[in-house]
Formats: structure tokens, sequence, C-alpha cells
């Protein structure tokens, strides 16, 4: 005898070796040996045999008109048999039966299973709308599979087109669409992007990353609302100076500039002034929404995002030929020694003279002619007094640093300028240390550092950044690290050798730098009752909420940048048609072309001194993932050498914080590196690498420091998001 009976839910027919009670011991066509229950047991049947049995059962199945079974089946509940006698006009035969089994179980559109071998048929209504979503689905896969035969071809379906960027970075996973993409990919063994690229849905690998970068970070596009700009003030005291600045040739919202007046006493009065906007932007208007969501300027490689409308900005960056609203620090100097005698914050109008530029003037101001008092350029008494002051400032500085038990400030360095036009991307060398890079970066930690101080002495908070050593346990044991934090109170900055820094130097590109020029101006216009009418009140939660979004928003803008700067690496070895370069070795692996700040990873590379100079052949690059392939040939006799904070952090950028191309914020450069210039030897500690391109200048606007991430050395710990109190 044969048993057909159901297990684990499928239809299986065996041969019955033995029974006991309500069991059967049966044997499958394959050997295998069941124990199955008489309750579990549909048919009995002595031929054909099992395993011809499932086959002509199937076929059977196959040929039943399942319409027409749905209507002889009627809205009653029933038994297979019953059913069957229906069908085919009498008791079913064992295929039959079997075959009939099959239908039902594999129709569940058509029967609702009920029980061992009973079934319902499905309501008219519910039957028509689930076929109607078979035949949906049929149709859909059509139009999926016409979208992948499209993108094997290298055409991009019109459907695609306007889903390109979604599909890249925030698909809807149960589109054809998407599934159309995925499966194309699968075929044809390529990336997503790759595929894109080849069929037009993104223009080049350029657009690519802008495009993931504002799809992200700016979804509703880039361009501002209409805006009303606030009226300039009129009651503003007009100083009786004249002031210039000092930024590279790209830079447009200059907001930072200096003064020297020589007084009648013989000692010397030097003005840093910063553009005023807090004076127009009010907290929670909406300039001030606009500013919040954007955090900072965000720069690239020949573009950049502002954090303010440009008719903001016009109004009151600091032109030469205007007089504009700004915050001046006045500090009076005693001239035999350069002590600071007193300093004075004002809100007043400051008549514009001059916007020097670095291309102007560089090959000029240079240590030699400044102790010569050689060459002829605009402003060059005032620039020498500056001068000799940002060198006393300096030796403050570094002086400090040593009392927090930290080496003096690397000097030895070499920044990049990226100029980007027309699709040409230039990359300039530039020693740090350069005179005006100097003055610039000295007054405004000076600036920095004492307006956070006047914030702290008048019991009003503020944003500052802290650095201090703080201790940890590592892979070998203890290590003294450096940590760096925002707080809302003043604390030291260990790094840059001050006892508070907060930034302050760059309203129209930083919002904490606006925030912080809100207090200050609360300071200066109301004293002692500055803590009950600022426009953040001692433990306003807000602050924390901004502080927390600006960390957020700089490493992401950081994060894009470096990509960016890297992406036109890659861009001038294939202008410049580059196959053989030299590089230096910052560690184990790890290279920086000497010519351009692209930092590579060379597997099995033999150990090599740090600061040696190779020289690699470029096997090829790919400029979607920005990667690089490349074979040592040989180690010249060349050796650099490296400062100290030269160094790769565990991303794989080189220790040499952001950049945009003056040096106006070189100060941030000073703050970010800070943390790199302590304590334990930087080779203690191995430091996986991501092989991403160093921190390096962005040309774009001219701050050069106007940081865009907080780089940290492998020995710091990372950034403190939210501040305690």
């Amino acid at each position: 005898m044969n048993l057909f009976f159901e297990e684990s839910g499928d239809f299986k027919a065996g041969s019955v070796l033995s029974q006991a009670g309500e069991a059967y011991q049966v044997e499958l066509a394959s050997g295998k040996r069941s124990k199955i229950k008489a309750k579990d047991v549909l048919l009995q049947f002595t031929s054909p045999d099992p395993q011809s049995l499932i086959e002509q059962a199937r076929a059977a199945a196959a040929e039943i008109d399942l319409e027409f079974l749905w209507e002889v089946a009627g809205q009653e509940e029933f038994g297979f048999n019953e059913l069957g006698a229906e069908y085919f006009g009498h008791a079913p035969q064992p295929v039959e039966a079997a075959g009939l089994i099959f239908a039902l179980h594999n129709a569940p559109v058509y029967f609702y299973k009920k029980g061992r071998g009973r079934y319902k048929a499905a309501p008219e209504a519910s039957l028509k709308a689930a076929l109607a979503g078979i035949e949906k689905k049929k149709q859909q896969l059509l139009v999926q599979a016409s979208y992948v035969e499209q993108l094997r071809n290298h055409q991009l379906p019109d459907a695609l087109k306007s889903l390109a960027l979604q599909l890249l970075f925030k698909p809807d996973k149960n589109s054809i669409e998407y599934k159309a993409l995925a499966e194309a990919c699968d075929v044809m063994q390529t990336s997503a992007q790759s595929l894109m690229l080849a069929t037009g849905g993104i223009s080049s690998p350029k657009h690519l990353h802008l495009a993931k970068f504002h799809f992200e970070n700016f979804p509703k596009g880039v361009g501002f609302p209409a805006i009303t700009v606030p009226a300039l003030p009129t009651d503003l005291p007009v100083a009786d100076v004249q002031a210039f600045s000092i930024d590279d040739v790209t830079t447009t919202e200059i907001d930072d500039a200096f003064s020297v007046t020589e007084l009648d006493n013989g000692q010397l009065r030097i003005g840093i002034h910063i553009a005023a906007p807090a004076l127009g932007i009010q907290r929670g208007d909406a300039i001030d929404q606009i500013a919040r969501s954007r955090m900072s300027t965000v720069y690239m490689p020949g573009d950049k995002i502002t954090m303010l409308p440009d008719a903001l900005v016009d109004a009151y960056t600091l032109g030469a030929g205007q007089t504009r609203p700004a915050l001046s620090l006045y500090a009076t100097l005693n001239r035999d020694d350069w002590s600071v005698i007193s300093t004075e914050t004002r809100v007043e109008a400051i008549p514009m003279a001059s916007n020097l530029r670095h291309n102007d003037l560089d090959a000029l101001v240079t240590e030699e002619n400044l102790a010569n008092d050689a060459g002829e350029y605009p402003h060059k008494a005032e620039i020498a007094h500056i001068w000799k002051w940002a060198l006393e400032l300096e030796k403050g500085r570094m002086a400090k640093r040593e009392s927090f038990g930290m080496k003096p400030e690397q000097t030895n360095r070499v920044d990049f300028n990226f100029y980007v036009e027309d699709d040409v991307v230039s990359i300039v060398r530039r020693k740090r240390g350069a005179p005006l890079d100097k003055m610039v970066a000295e007054l405004m930690i000076f600036a920095n550092s004492t307006w956070g101080k006047l914030m702290a002495d008048h019991g009003i908070p503020g944003i500052y950044r802290a650095q201090g050593v703080a201790g940890g346990r590592g892979p070998g044991g203890w290590t003294a690290r450096m940590q760096v934090r925002m707080l809302t109170h003043a604390a030291p900055h260990q790094g840059l050798g001050v006892d508070q820094y907060a930034w302050s130097t760059s309203p129209l590109r930083r919002y904490t730098d606006l925030v912080n020029q809100w207090q200050i101006i609360s300071c200066v216009q109301h004293g002692i009752t500055a803590p009950l009418v600022a426009t953040f009140k001692p433990k306003d939660a807000d602050l924390f909420a901004i502080v927390s979004a600006f960390d957020a928003a700089y490493s992401a803008y950081g994060d894009f940048q470096n990509n960016m700067e890297r992406y036109w690496c890659l861009r001038w070895l294939a202008q410049e048609q580059m196959r053989q370069v030299d590089a230096v070795v910052l560690k184990d692996e790890v290279l920086r072309l000497v010519d351009i700040p692209l930092i590579i990873r060379l597997p099995g590379m033999p150990q090599t001194a740090r600061g040696a100079q190779v020289r690699l052949d470029i096997l090829g690059w790919d400029e979607v993932d920005l990667t690089v392939e490349a074979r040592l040939l040989e180690v010249l006799n060349t050796v650099t050498e490296l400062g100290d904070d030269e160094e790769p952090d565990a991303s794989g950028h080189e220790q040499q914080g952001d950049q945009e191309g003056t040096s106006e914020n070189i100060a941030d450069k000073l703050d970010d590196e800070a943390v790199t210039d302590v304590i334990e030897d930087m080779s203690a500690a191995e430091t996986p690498l991501s092989g991403n391109v160093a921190d390096t200048t962005d040309t774009s606007d001219g701050s050069a420091g106007d940081a865009l991430s907080d780089t940290l050395s492998d020995q710091s710990e990372p950034t403190e998001p939210v501040p305690t109190e």
C-alpha cells in the first residue's frame, strides 16, 4: 500500500513498511524513512508507484482550469474529494485527486486552506482584487525587465532620469526603478554610481560628489529665499582710522581688518576690526534662521556655499572705500617692549581704506624686507608695526604653551592653495609661517582670547574652544591625550597657549562667531547688566543645541571639503598627465605626494624612514571612490623634514588643518593642529587609514583657517558635541 500525505507543508508519497495503531512507517522514493500519522494521510493507493504518482499529479494540476474550478466550488467549505467528484464528474482517481490537491494548494488567490485537504473558495471581490494585483505585478516585472535591458545597453530609461539622485542616495528599495538599477548592477558587476555615470544620469564624478553633498545637506537646494536686508545702523560713531584688510584674491566675505594709530604719548594703538552683522541680524529672525540652518560657509576648491545671502554679505563685508559697522578691539601698546597696556572694545563704523591681497603682497612682505625696511607696498608702516607685535604675541603664547607642558608650534610646514577655473585646477604650495599669515593669525588669536575673557568677566555664556590634556589607556598602556571640546564657559586652550578662546572673528562665515558677537556687543553696550539683556542668557539651553548642531554640520562640511580636495588632486594628475611622481613617507605605508597634498597608501611598502622621499609609478585612480593605485619605483636620497603635526590621523588625513586660502584664520588652523603637538611619541600608536587627502587649502574664499573640520591626531579624544557646565 502507498500513501499520499502532507508533511511540513509539502505533499509527498511513499510506500508503507509497517503500521502501528495510528502511525505508519513510510519509505520515500529517495530511500528516506518517515513516521507518518494517520491524520496527515490524504490518499491511500496501490498504483501507480509513489514517484510516478507525484510526477503525474503535478502534470494533472497544471491542466486544471482554476477559474472553472473556482466556479464549481461554490461558497461553502469543501473537501478535495467532494470538489473532485463535481469537477471530474466521477470519484477522482489517485492521480486526479493528488493533482487536484496540488492545484488547490498552489492557488491561494482562488482558494483558502481551512484544514488538511479542506478549502474554501475566495469571495468574488477578493479574487478580482488579487488577480488585478497579480496582473499589475506582471506588468511591473515586464517594465523592470525593459529598464534592465536599457541599462545594460548604457541607456538611461526616461523614468529614471528625474530619480537619479534619489536612486543613488535615498532610494525607495521597493520601487521598480531601484530594483531595475540593482539588478542591472548585479548583472554588469558594477556600482550604481558608475552605472549612472555611464548612462548619463550623472554628468561627471564632480557632479556626483556635489550632488551627494547637496542631497544630504541641502535637500531644498543651496539657494536662499528672498530676504529683506536690514538697514545699516546710522547712529554709530565713525572711528578715526583708515583700516585695511589682508585676504586672498578670491575672498568676498571680508570680515576682519586692522588699523594702526600712533598716539601723542609715543604709544601705539592697533585696532582689530570685525564686520558686525550681529547689529542687523536678530535672534530668531528670517536671516538668523537661514544662518542657523547652515551653521557655516561650505568651502571647496573653486566654489563655496555661503552661510549668509549675498545681499547681506555685501551690506556688511569690509569692502575698500566703504564705511561699515564693526566690532573693534583696540590694544594700546608700549613700543619699547610691545606689551599691552590696555584694551578697549567698541561698536562703531569703520572707514575701509584698502583690501590688500596675498598675491600682491606675499613676495614683498617677507621677513627679510621687514627686517631691512625694504620694498614698497600699501600700509607698509602699519604692517611693520603689526609684525613686531605679532612676534611678541607669538612669543608669549609659546611660553604659555610651555607652561602647559607642550612643545612649540611647528612652522616648517607647507600649505597648498587650490584654484579652479573652467575645471582646470592649480595647486600652489605656500610655506607656513609667512609674515602676513603670522600677523593675522596672532591678532585673531589675541582677539578671540580677549573677547572670550570679556564675556566670562561679564558673566554671560559664549561658545568657546578648549583643549586640555587628559589621560587614558590605549593598546600600549596609559597615554596622554589631547581633548578637544566646545564649551559655553571659558576654559584654557593649551594648544594655542591662551587661557580662553572664543571664535569671534568670522561672523559672516560661521554661526558660532555670530552668536559670540551678539554676546560681546551686549557686554559693550550694557556693562554689568549684560547677563540680564544678553541675546543668550546664562544656562540658556538653546546655546547647547547650537553647539551640538554646529559640531555636526562642521564635521560634515569638513568631510566634504576633504573629498573635493582629493577629487581635484586626482584631476590634477590627469590634467598634468602625471604618471611618475615623488612622494614623502608620512608613516609606514602612508605617503603624501610632494607637489600636491594627496595622501595615498601603498600596501606592502618596505620599511622606510619617516620623511624619506620615494618615486612612485601611478597606475590609475578612480574619481568616483577617490582611490589611487600606485607602485614603488625607488627610494630617493632626499629626506624631507616633517613637523610633529604632519602625521596622518585615524581617517587618513594629514594633520594639517583646514584652510581656505588666506591667513585670516590661520589661527583656526593652529587651533585644529594643536592637538597633534603633544606629549607622547606619535609613532607609539598604529593608525588605520582610509587614504583620504590631507586637510588642505581651499581658495574659493579666502579664509585660511575658517576651519570646516576638527582634525584630531590619532592620540586625540573625539569632540564632545554637547558640553556641560
